[in-house]
């Protein structure tokens, strides 16, 4: 009797794997090139400012530019195809959302969401080719948005229905993923503290090892993941702002409350509304 193939266990073999990275000089960015790197990919970013340390072969790219698709096309020439596009660049800042929408708003929207757009667009052909895959970097604030940083929310938030439209369309050939990371220390956070408006004690810090080790797994897995977090913790949020928002709602709203009346956002034009009415005499 012929013996059944034993089933193949663990992740893909990322050796040979042809892969696009945005926002490739930042934070997430270099650790995720160093380690596909690592593991023997061959690996093009995309970044607005390369740097000359950079762990891989950094294109300068504007993803807010139309223009863009002429760098990625540039990437996938010089990589002979593509087999995996990590949409990893994103920007924070200070965007309460009792304010109209100014200049910060829409920059985190055109990179977050149709910088995204714009880099997966000019990358569909030749995914489609490969029978590739697409990660998404996205945020836990897509499912649970935290105060005073509504663009941020908006736009992570945004992009997770974007890939829930490229899943459709593309599904039959190309695996799309939304991995969902909470809090790391990056440069990311600093124009909100810069503004005062720092939600240090709204957010657990995860590692950065932790993303990356996401990210690879819905790169190399066998089977294409929908959804990742990258913690446990961050899992049970998920889950909970899923399914229980209220819950996650009455939790951010104390935890709100509770800073805005102990003087964390204490000379914070932009927070202005949200302490006066959390200080106001009833």
């Amino acid at each position: 009797m012929k013996a059944t193939p034993a089933r193949r266990r663990g992740p893909r073999d990322a050796r040979g794997l042809r892969v696009l990275v945005t926002g490739a000089s930042g934070t997430f960015g270099r650790a995720i090139c160093a380690r596909l790197t690592g593991l023997g990919a061959h690996v093009v970013g995309l970044d607005l400012t390369p740097r000359p340390d950079d762990p891989v072969e950094v294109l300068a790219c504007d993803i807010t530019d139309d223009g863009a698709a002429t760098a990625v096309a540039t990437a996938i020439d010089r990589l002979g195809g593509l087999d995996l596009l990590v949409n990893n660049a994103g920007v924070g800042g200070p965007a309460p959302a009792e304010l109209p929408p100014g200049a910060e708003v829409r920059r985190q929207l055109d990179i977050n969401l149709l910088g995204a757009w714009r880099v997966t667009a000019a990358s569909v052909p030749a995914l489609v080719a490969s029978r590739g895959r697409i990660v998404m970097v996205s945020s836990r604030m897509a499912a649970m948005q935290l105060p005073l940083a509504a663009a941020y929310g908006a736009s992570k938030r945004a992009l997770v229905a974007y890939a829930d439209a490229l899943r459709l369309e593309l599904g039959t050939h190309v695996g799309v993923t939304c991995v969902y990371p909470s809090a790391v220390r990056s440069p990311i956070h600093d124009a909100t503290a810069a503004a005062g408006l720092s939600l240090e004690g709204m957010s657990s810090y995860e590692p950065l090892e932790g993303v990356v080790d996401t990210v690879l797994r819905a790169a190399l897995g066998r089977r294409v993941r929908r959804d990742l977090p990258t913690t446990r913790r961050g899992a049970v949020e998920f889950f909970l702002a899923r399914h229980l928002p209220s819950v996650t709602d009455r939790i951010i709203a104390r935890t709100l409350a509770a800073r805005a009346r102990s003087g964390a956002f204490e000379g914070a034009e932009l927070a202005a509304g949200v302490v006066g009415r959390h200080t106001e005499t009833r």
